[in-house]
C-alpha cells in the first residue's frame, strides 16, 4: 500500500475486492508493532456482520477507497479476532497464512555493544595454581 497515506484517513472509507465488489467499510487500521507501518485493516462486511481483516501491503488506496486484491469470499472467510484489541503475533501468522502471504522477516536483534576485555591476567601469587587447589 502507499506509505504516504495517513492510516486515520482510511477509517470510514469503502473497501472493494479485486473484482470491484464492495466488501464494506474500514473500521480500524492496525500498525506493525516494530515499524509503525499500517499492516492490516478491519473491514465491516455488513450492518450485522463482523469485521474481516485485510492486508494493506498488497492493497491500494485510490479515489478515497481501499482496493484489496482478493476475492470477497476469501476476505469474508478470514479469521475473526474481533476489533479494538491488539493482534497477537500468532493471530498475524494466521492472517498471513489465510491470504497466502510470505511472513515478514523477523527483525534482527540488536547486538549488545562489545565490552572491553576485563581479563587482566592471573592474580599475583596464583600464577601456577596447584591441581589440589592449595
Amino acid at each position: 500500500m502507499q506509505t504516504d497515506i495517513d492510516p486515520r484517513s482510511l477509517i470510514g472509507r469503502k473497501a472493494y475486492d479485486r473484482d470491484g465488489h464492495k466488501i464494506g467499510t474500514v473500521d480500524e487500521v492496525y500498525l506493525d508493532d516494530a515499524t509503525g507501518v499500517p499492516e492490516w485493516a478491519a473491514v465491516r462486511t455488513g450492518l450485522f456482520s463482523r469485521d474481516a481483516f485485510v492486508p494493506l501491503a498488497p492493497s491500494t488506496y485510490r479515489n478515497e477507497t481501499l482496493h484489496v486484491p482478493y476475492e470477497r469470499a476469501l476476505i469474508k472467510g478470514a479469521p475473526d479476532f474481533g476489533v479494538g484489541r491488539h493482534l497477537s503475533p500468532d493471530q498475524e501468522v494466521q492472517l498471513y497464512h489465510h491470504y497466502q502471504l510470505d511472513l515478514p522477516e523477523p527483525a534482527a536483534p540488536e547486538t549488545p555493544p562489545r565490552r572491553p576485555d576485563r581479563d587482566f591476567g592471573h592474580v599475583a601469587g596464583h600464577d601456577n595454581p596447584s591441581p589440589s587447589g592449595d
